[in-house]
């Protein structure tokens, strides 16, 4: 009897053994993650020609916080290490290396703009420390076969002219379409979009592309010129100074196409004013968050638990800015694919759960718009919804379009 009894406590006390080196053998970390945090890196434009950016990183921060102050994800604090590169490429190289070979980061999170994130994405893939949700619309961070450790957030210039072709389509079949576009990897990408869904259409459809370089002083003689072609579509794809410029030009010229425009120029302060309210009044654009300063998110859940967040944590900031709605809805999505990771914190691990984000709402979209992800889809959001610009405010109508070629 006392044999088994022993027999039978040994067999337990083996079983003991190997449920705790069971739970030991879940728990995977590579630099970066432990027991108690995750850190986190970010390098951000706080200075220099882009600053306007810098509250994005600020945002982000205050969400931290609130997640640390909620007791982290999965138990662990978030340590956040953001850095200024004053949107320099070679000062963003410097940064983001010493992030990960001093600070010794998990991954790097929303790092903004193209050129400067472009200077560090091979080093980033060599390394295998992921450059995770950029703060960039350029349509190559979805590419996972050639850079498997780089994603982007936003949706790219590429599904947003997709959709706006998509709408000329369905809202206008005699269009007659005008593209004015800026000379550079910008405005091709959207001129690229646009083709790819009139498809044979194309050469039908299109009866003018102009280009413009950033350098020109003024761009009315092409807003002249592009009048001449007859088009009953303008598609404007420039920054906001030349947006303001080409909506007065409309205006004087009283030339009144369907006028849709990249979102990237929809400020009603940068753009709207200084274009003329009466003068800007019908055009186009599509968006994918909410308008924290609209009323007509009063009732909604999501605004409810971001007006609070900014109440506690970012009080007295401007609620106008999109940058914080942006920087909430990026730093959420962050926290849903960390929770996704549970107990293995390794850079493999998050870059595949990062891939593998079904349906997720995060509180600032706008309903409906949802960010999907696959092992060869890394574009977490590919929907718009159409806005027009109506009596000094943007309101937004019809459906919500997606960007895919087919549907």
């Amino acid at each position: 009897m006392k044999n088994k009894k022993l027999a039978l406590l040994a067999a337990a006390t083996a079983l003991t053994f190997l449920s705790v080196q069971g739970a030991y053998a879940q728990k995977k970390y590579d630099t970066g993650a432990s027991d108690t945090e995750i850190k986190i890196g970010n390098v951000e434009a706080y200075s220099g020609p882009a600053s306007a950016y810098g509250i994005i990183g600020k945002t982000e921060e205050a969400y931290f916080k609130m997640i640390n102050d909620q007791g982290g994800i999965n138990g662990r604090k978030i340590n956040w290490i953001s850095y200024d590169d004053g949107y320099s490429p070679p000062k963003t190289v410097e940064q983001v290396r010493k992030l990960i070979e001093s600070d010794e980061v998990f991954l790097v999170f929303n790092a903004l703009g193209t050129p400067t994130q472009t200077a560090v994405q091979k080093y980033h893939n060599a390394k295998k420390v992921p450059q995770l949700f950029l703060a960039t619309g350029a349509s190559k961070w979805n590419d996972p076969k050639g850079f498997p450790w780089t994603m982007g957030f936003q949706p790219s210039y590429r599904v947003e002219a997709r959709i706006f072709a998509k709408y000329i389509l369905q809202a206008k079949p005699d269009a007659k379409v005008a593209i004015f576009y800026a000379n550079d990897d910008f405005g091709k990408d959207y001129v690229a979009g646009i083709k790819e869904i009139f498809g044979d259409k194309a050469s039908s459809l299109i009866v003018a592309e102009e280009s413009y370089e950033t350098t020109e002083p003024s761009i009315d003689s092409h807003i002249v010129k592009l009048k001449g072609t007859g088009a009953n579509v303008l598609v404007n794809i420039s920054t906001p100074k030349f947006a303001a410029q080409a909506i007065k030009k409309i205006a004087e010229l009283e030339w009144k196409p369907m006028h849709v425009m990249t979102d990237v120029s929809i400020s009603i302060g940068a753009v709207m004013k200084p274009a003329g309210l009466d003068a800007s009044e019908g055009v186009l654009s599509a968006t994918y968050l909410k308008d924290a300063s609209d009323p007509q998110w009063k009732d909604d859940e999501g605004m409810k638990k971001f007006l609070a967040f900014i109440d506690k944590y970012m009080p007295g900031a401007n609620i106008s800015d999109t940058n914080l709605v942006y920087g909430y809805a990026a730093a959420q999505t962050l926290v849903q694919a960390l929770k996704q990771c549970g107990d293995v914190l390794t850079r493999e691990n998050v870059m595949k759960q990062a891939a593998s984000l079904k349906d997720f709402a995060p509180d600032t979209l706008i309903p409906g718009i949802k960010i999907n992800t696959g092992a060869n889809d890394f574009a977490p959001i590919e929907q718009l919804k159409m806005i027009r610009f109506k009596a000094g405010q943007w309101e937004l109508f019809g459906d919500i379009i997606s960007a895919e070629t087919g549907g």
